[in-house]
């Protein structure tokens, strides 16, 4: 569609008017501003305009929805109308990280690494999903899998699960070159570091356990120090440390370093001290770490299964407002290492379900054309995974709907906690998020996806109904 000059004068207008504009960017559905006052926008005035499907501050940007494809438009119109020069993301954040306070400045930070990296987990969430299909026993077949009846599909299956696992098993590769380069390093000595934590040469993490038992656990010997030869499949925090680390002695070095040999020097010094640094002292904190982290959502869950699927799947979209949920992601990261699934994200996907059925209802309820328009599509974009347009665009801002959703989230998430459902990988939070699910754990998975569609769907439509909403 076309977007007027008209258009995006009013936008600017509501926002404040140019002089309140710090710097704009936009991602695939938002334009992520930095304001000056952002008491300045007229909420109202902004979200009755037609192409604006919500609006919403967190991290100290705000951020306007208008949707996929119309808003490269509207950025661009906006920069042409208003002189505002163009801005990459990081200054939008350079921008706005003064009105962050520190537990925010944390969570963004986790953001900034893990967001970049989130569509190589995703595809391979779905691409495991796919491979247990055709593994799976007694999903098609009474106590056999496709590849067991069909035997011709076999090395099909061990292909694409080979696809599937790399990003998994390489994950410290790619932790690395995202933290690095947000830290401010050379991201491709994040790769590095990263591929130095699961070398082929050291123990393999997943065996850790049994070879700890046997007593079989490998070791250097450095001047009589023993240094135990593990890798760090799947891990998260010790290549997150590594690569905060390998950032700051980098630029040290880069500092006092003359041009002439700091091909010759940085580099080799800079991998060298993280190297031993990560194996010596980081690697083994950290993983103990993780696994304190690790026993300690397992022994919420284990001993307080109803409360915490309670908690956690009714109030996680609240976590999204803040921005809270990427802290998460790495949670779930640890999780899937350590014991070999996530119990916690299969509530992700029937929360973001949950807001698509909220929204679709107020489709339905209401008589108001663009609101109708709005909801509609709003909830189709959150059954497949992205909640914004839904919950700042229709549910937060009638309130009950955002309300009713968190009720049939926290519900689903009682039955998803009682039955220990877990997911083998991170997938699509939607819909779709069935595919990443153990497949013993589809039955009470479904039975979670029936409350979270039926239930916000039905309490918003008849709220909406007698409360009369235009």
């Amino acid at each position: 569609m076309s977007i007027s000059r008209e258009t995006v004068l009013m936008i600017v207008e509501a926002l404040g008017g140019r002089d309140n504009i710090n710097t704009a960017t936009h991602c695939v559905t938002r334009l992520r501003l930095a304001l000056n006052d952002e008491g300045k926008v007229d909420k109202e005035k902004l979200e009755s305009i037609d192409i604006v499907k919500g609006s919403f501050s967190t991290n100290g940007q705000f951020q306007v929805v208008i949707g996929q494809g119309t808003v490269d438009e509207v950025y661009k119109k906006m920069v042409e109308e208003t002189g505002i020069g163009e801005a990459s993301k990081e200054d939008v954040k350079e921008a706005a990280k003064d009105k962050l306070n520190p537990l925010q400045r944390a969570v963004k930070v986790l953001a900034d690494i893990f967001i970049p990296i989130l569509p190589a987990i995703v595809t391979a969430g779905l691409l495991m999903g796919l491979n247990n299909v055709l593994v799976g026993e007694g999903i098609f077949y009474d106590e056999k899998s496709i590849v067991q009846v069909h035997k011709q599909w076999a090395d099909l299956a061990s292909i694409i699960n080979l696809i599937a696992n790399t990003a998994f098993v390489f994950l410290p590769a790619l932790i690395g070159w995202s933290a690095v380069k947000r830290f401010g390093g050379n991201p491709l000595l994040g790769i590095v570091l990263g591929l130095m934590l699961v070398h082929p040469d050291l123990l393999n993490a997943w065996a850790y356990g049994d070879a700890l038992k046997k007593g079989e656990i490998p070791a250097w010997n450095l001047f009589g120090l023993t240094i135990e030869k593990v890798g760090y499949q799947g891990q998260v925090l010790p290549v997150l440390v590594a690569s905060y680390v390998l950032a700051r002695i980098e630029q040290f070095l880069n500092k006092r370093i003359p041009d002439s040999i700091k091909l010759l020097v940085v580099a080799p010094i800079t991998l060298l001290i993280t190297g031993f640094l990560a194996f010596i002292v980081i690697g083994p904190i950290t993983f103990a770490i993780g696994n304190v982290i690790t026993d300690l959502f397992v022994g919420i869950f284990e001993n307080f299964a109803a409360l915490g699927g309670i908690v956690y799947g009714g109030l996680y979209s609240l976590l999204v407002i803040t921005g809270m949920h990427h802290t998460f992601l790495a949670v779930d990261l640890q999780l899937i290492s350590s014991t070999g699934g996530t119990f916690l994200w299969p509530m992700l996907a029937l929360s973001n379900i949950a807001q698509g059925s909220s929204a679709l209802a107020m489709m339905f309820a209401t008589r108001d054309e663009k609101l109708k328009g709005l909801s509609g599509t709003s909830a189709l974009s959150a059954y497949l995974g992205i909640t914004e347009p839904a919950m700042f665009g229709v549910n937060i801002r009638f309130k009950y709907p955002f309300v009713f959703a968190m009720l049939g989230s926290a519900i689903a998430g009682l039955i998803l906690a009682l039955n220990h459902v877990t997911a083998f990988s991170i997938g699509i939070g939607g819909i779709p998020g069935f595919l990443s699910i153990k497949d013993e754990f589809w039955g009470a998975f479904f039975t979670g996806m029936a409350i979270v569609i039926v239930v916000p769907f039905a309490l918003t439509y008849f709220y909406a109904k007698v409360k009369k909403i235009k």
